[in-house]
């Protein structure tokens, strides 16, 4: 049996709540089907992924309704969004990779990467000035 209000966020997850967190700065709301535009997913998966974040308590969602976050759930959005423009920002100033591939590399590792690892890059980014005009 799955306790849902401990389940582990999986990459997918954290896809989900990330594209919530944006889409909410960028929209002001946010909708399923905005979801489904976003990241190039059917209206059926999206469905599936909402009512998993809404079942372990990271957003509120009605049926056709707006989808808002939690607190747990902007808590943990917030973080990964952090996350990734940490990433993002360590990709661009330490090898000076342009901003596309950046960020699509930084969508990738920040999934896979320990805590450990991304307060490492963190702290980097933090020490570190730019050099290079980004």
């Amino acid at each position: 049996m799955i306790i849902l209000n401990t389940m582990k966020t999986t990459e997918s997850n954290e896809m989900y709540l990330e594209i919530i967190l944006k889409l909410e700065k960028r929209n002001g709301e946010v909708r399923s089907i905005d979801i489904a535009k976003e990241l190039g997913y059917s209206k059926p998966s999206v469905s599936r992924g909402v009512s998993v974040l809404k079942n372990s308590g990271y957003i509120e969602h009605e049926s056709y309704g707006n989808i808002i976050l939690t607190e747990k759930g902007r808590a943990k959005a917030s973080a990964l969004l952090d996350r990734h423009n940490t990433i993002t920002q360590f990709l661009r100033q330490t090898l000076y990779l342009d901003a596309e591939t950046a960020e699509e590399d930084a969508c990738r590792i920040e999934h896979i990467i320990s805590q450990e690892t991304a307060d490492a890059i963190k702290a980097f980014v933090n020490k570190r000035p730019i050099t290079k005009e980004l």
